[in-house]
């Protein structure tokens, strides 16, 4: 092992250490499910809109010791070549479910590229330990003990899918719910999107009726615009619309270098509106090189992949580090948000949130973002996949691929804390100025009661969150401010707010505020990561 390994694997033992250490007599069972409350990120400048004199801080993950926790099969194997996790990991029940794309190693010179693509699947107890289960369902080498879920059309193959659970779907059949990058020939190859529902994750069939030709399309059977679009980014469901999130470099209203973020939505998960939006444009796209030069400049790779958290969607998306050859790029991940399930940002530009790995390493010249995100105990897990640029081109590919995870404590991305240069430099002292913010307005469902928890790091007695209930006009609550204010001095992933002593509140107003300071003597200790709102309406 070299010593850059023996460093970075002693910092990560430590690391967990650290993690498993906040919350001292919580247990892993007791935690509620973050994404069915509202969230207030410390880096959601739309939920946090007034501030002074604090300052945003943002968290790299670490990479887990155990990764790749899912890796390529033995020569001969349905994934042999490779394990492409352009793909989605949801938790269902007490049991993590993954789809990822499986390539093999076979030379039969009568199969085309793309009928060696296929969706696999895996499952785990833990998130960590994956098995690939004998499905039983699809022939190939001769029998059908592999881990290949059945799609209709069979001889459809794909490079890029993602998955959703729909449990609300009254329809059985519609529960899970798959889009996939496949191809289609209009004088050339191009890619486009197929859609597929499942009733239980493994037997999938195509919204729209069609027939595979040599793994590809018809162009009869595409639902989107016949232009080149590379879909399955990402999937999610906001707001009643479902959106597929890819890349392509077509046209636009204005113009772009290279791979932007474009969405398609339907409503009804089959017909797709042929009209699409652009989501996401990273500084340096706005205009482009020219042409035959679309490898080159700082570009947006393969969309965004979501995490939807009920009032705010998360992402991770591919930072391309373009080059004149396809060798010579290479791929970061950067993390963005969105509040209107629509236009997303970065909240701190141009920033990487997850480098890749370093020559020689599994997940080394390139990552990929899979749709796989879980809060874990106190930890949240962030899964990826890789694929090395370098490695393109040359007479026979190069195997590829795996499953990593990177690592936060649970729903830290970053926090925010007290900014000491606001006190004035040198002998030139201002007068204190208080560190604090002021959310936008919160709507509360009125039939029942309200609690609110808090994730904060640092916390004491002399170091402390004062947190007040606002009207919609800022005007603080008689029972709720001053004197009578929540104090949270116990650091914790979802610590109680209590006003008066109670934690569940009645008779609030439809709309409120929370005025959020960092007081006492140590308030520079205090680094204040989300608080959650139980019975706010998205």
């Amino acid at each position: 092992m070299s010593r850059h390994l023996q460093i970075r694997n002693a910092v990560q033992t430590v690391f967990f250490g650290l993690c498993l250490s906040q919350s001292p007599g919580v247990d892993a069972d007791d935690y509620f499910d973050e994404t069915s409350v509202r969230t207030i990120f410390a880096f959601d400048s739309r939920n946090i809109p007034f501030a002074q004199n604090v300052r945003l801080e943002m968290h790299s993950p670490t990479k887990h010791p155990a990764n790749p926790v899912l890796k390529r099969g033995e020569r001969g194997s349905v994934d042999a070549l490779a394990v492409q996790f352009y793909g989605s990991i949801i938790r269902v029940d007490d049991r993590y479910r993954m789809w990822y794309v499986a390539a093999s190693d076979e030379t039969d010179e009568s199969s085309t590229w793309s009928q060696r693509w296929r969706p696999a699947y895996a499952e785990s107890e833990d998130g960590i330990h994956w098995t690939k289960p004998r499905l039983g369902l699809v022939r190939f080498a001769g029998d059908r003990q592999n881990n290949l879920v059945r799609i209709d059309p069979e001889d459809l193959g794909c490079i890029n899918l993602k998955v959703i659970h729909d449990p609300h779907d009254p329809d059985l059949d519609r529960r899970y719910k798959m889009t996939m990058h496949v191809y289609f020939r209009d004088k050339r190859r191009l890619g486009t999107l197929a859609a597929l529902t499942s009733p239980d994750g493994l037997n999938w069939k195509m919204t729209v009726p069609a027939k595979a030709q040599r793994g590809d399309l018809p162009i009869d059977s595409v639902v989107l615009p016949p232009v080149h679009f590379e879909p399955c980014g990402g999937l999610y469901l906001w707001r009643g619309t479902y959106f597929a999130c890819g890349q392509n470099a077509m046209n636009a209203p204005r113009s772009y270098q290279g791979r932007i973020t474009r969405m398609y939505r339907s409503r009804d998960f089959i017909h797709w509106f042929p009209t699409s939006h652009i989501g996401f444009v990273r500084t340096n796209q706005h205009g482009a090189l020219g042409a035959g030069r679309s490898l080159e400049g700082e570009q947006t790779h393969e969309g965004i992949s979501v995490w939807n958290r009920s009032n705010v969607l998360l992402g991770v998306y591919g930072r391309w580090h373009g080059a004149e050859r396809i060798q010579d790029v290479t791929i970061d991940l950067g993390l963005v948000l969105s509040n209107d399930g629509l236009n997303f940002r970065e909240p701190q530009q141009e920033w990487t949130f997850l480098e890749r790995g370093a020559k020689g390493e599994w997940d080394a010249g390139g990552l990929l973002q899979g749709q796989g995100f879980e809060n874990v105990g106190d930890q949240t897990f962030i899964y990826y996949g890789a694929w090395n640029p370098a490695d393109t081109g040359g007479d026979e590919p190069a195997p590829r691929g795996g499953v990593g995870i990177a690592v936060l404590p649970r729903d830290r991305f970053a926090d925010l804390r007290v900014e000491q240069a606001g006190l004035g430099p040198g002998d030139y002292q201002l007068p204190t100025i208080r560190s604090e913010f002021v959310t936008a307005a919160i709507k509360l469902d009125p039939r029942t009661d309200t609690t609110f928890h808090c994730n904060a790091s640092g916390l004491s007695k002399d170091g402390y969150l004062k947190i007040e209930i606002l009207d919609v006009n800022e005007q603080p609550l008689p029972d709720y401010r001053g004197t009578q204010a929540a104090i949270v001095t116990q650091s914790g992933f979802q610590t109680p707010v209590l006003w008066n002593g109670q934690q569940s509140l009645a008779s609030l107003p439809e709309y409120i505020r929370l005025r959020v300071v960092f007081a006492g003597p140590s308030n520079d200790s205090i680094r204040f990561h989300a608080l959650y709102v139980r019975n706010a309406t998205p």
